[in-house]
């Protein structure tokens, strides 16, 4: 006797009802076995969407106007996803060292916009790019202050909205090193040079005299917020590593996380905020 094989549908049938499938496709989700296009079904599958939360089904009738937001919170995040893309371009091209065998990042930087295919496009998309979001998430931010969108019960979405400010003038200043040359080097030493006067934690700054075991102080200039962002006492490799490390790992990944708990807090606290 022999055995007839299973037809195509039967076949996706039995994988449709593997722990892997159901994993990965939630109650409701066409991919799933038994689904009818019904309104229930159709429900489930709007509630078990991750884009709820980023188009619901219902928007207020101010929030449609184009002059109302500008779509600048938009912007910001299309910005942001840019910057992420052309910046993993980039690292493939791009070494952060002050000196490895003759070769520097500057080095690195001249041959990813003389050499490398799309190299200086690329680059200047990613430098303009990052001018043109710390601009729209400032007018951004003013746009909310200024309709009013902070009061109760979006106080804490605005607080995570300051935090993602700072967050992306973090970037641009990390980033503002990477690229190696005398105009980098010398704009973050005198940026750096600021965080001498930080309140207790900086040599120079009011406070630090409280942090002192007798006559030994804890804080001084080999161990003070300047020494810890640059590495050392001076911009150098130590400088440019770390400065690297946060704006390609650190500074993106919690701002992500803080721009995916801002978009979430948007929906649940009753979408775009009237104007006054």
């Amino acid at each position: 006797m022999k055995l007839k094989p299973p037809s195509p549908g039967e076949v996706l049938d039995r994988v449709r009802e593997t722990e892997v499938w159901k994993s990965m496709f939630r109650p409701g989700s066409i991919f799933r076995r038994g689904y009818k296009d019904t309104s229930r079904d159709r429900a489930l599958a709007t509630m078990n969407n991750v884009l709820y939360h980023l188009h619901p089904v219902k928007m207020k009738r101010h929030g449609l106007k184009l002059t109302y937001t500008f779509c600048l919170g938009g912007l910001s995040f299309f910005l942001f996803v840019l910057l992420t893309v052309t910046g993993i371009f980039l690292m493939f091209f791009y070494r952060p060292m002050a000196d490895l065998g003759g070769a520097t990042a500057y080095g690195d930087m001249q041959s990813i916009r003389t050499s490398v295919f799309f190299g200086d496009l690329v680059r200047n998309l990613h430098r303009w790019g990052a001018h043109l979001m710390v601009f729209s998430v400032t007018l951004h931010m003013a746009r909310v202050f200024y309709t009013g969108a902070y009061k109760p019960p979006r106080e804490f979405n605005w607080v995570v909205g300051v935090i993602l400010l700072f967050l992306t003038l973090g970037l641009s200043f990390t980033g503002y090193l990477l690229p190696w040359d005398q105009l980098a080097i010398w704009a973050i030493t005198v940026g750096s040079n600021m965080a001498r006067a930080t309140p207790v934690l900086g040599h120079e700054g009011p406070g630090s005299q409280l942090l002192a075991l007798g006559d030994v102080k804890m804080v001084h200039a080999g161990s003070d917020a300047r020494f810890a962002l640059l590495g050392g006492r001076f911009v150098g490799e130590g400088a440019l590593l770390r400065f690297y490390v946060l704006h390609c790992v650190g500074i993106p990944l919690v701002a992500g996380i803080l721009m995916a708990i801002h978009f979430w807090r948007v929906r649940k606290d009753g979408g775009i905020s009237g104007p006054l």
